[in-house]
């Protein structure tokens, strides 16, 4: 049914998106897809790497990491942008189409009243996005 499942990933907190990590893994072993997981990360050192490619890198590492432990084919894709707080979800947008995703797996956040005035990245993808969106709490 699904082919490439996205699965948005912030290396930063990615210990807090287990459950999110989980679905997705578990998909694609019962659908035989494979997982793309895409970061998007800032042109200047952060908390998680110095540079984009050492981003990029700890990225791929941790897109093999998690494929063996699901027992499936899994890829990254890095982003670079200026800042990703603004510009997450049109990245995420591009993502989509750039790896062919037929399905996005992400992890949400609890709402709270901000959400009323901006709205979540998992409800900003899927309200614009072309292919099937699994929001995860």
């Amino acid at each position: 049914m699904f082919k490439r499942i996205m699965v948005p990933i912030d290396l930063t907190h990615a210990d807090k998106l287990e459950k999110a990590l989980d679905v997705a893994g578990d998909l694609a072993a019962h659908y035989g897809s494979t997982l793309v997981y895409v970061g998007v990360t800032a042109s200047t050192p952060s908390s998680i790497a110095h540079t984009p490619k050492e981003y990029a890198e700890k990225l791929e590492a941790f897109a093999a990491e998690k494929g063996k432990a699901h027992g499936v084919d899994a890829e990254s894709r890095a982003y670079t942008s200026h800042d990703p707080a603004i510009d997450l979800d049109p990245t995420l947008m591009k993502a989509v189409s750039e790896t062919g995703a037929d399905l996005v797996v992400m992890a949400s956040h609890i709402p709270n009243v901000t959400d009323y005035v901006w709205p979540s990245n998992g409800g900003t993808i899927a309200s614009h996005s072309d292919v099937t969106v699994m929001v995860v709490r």
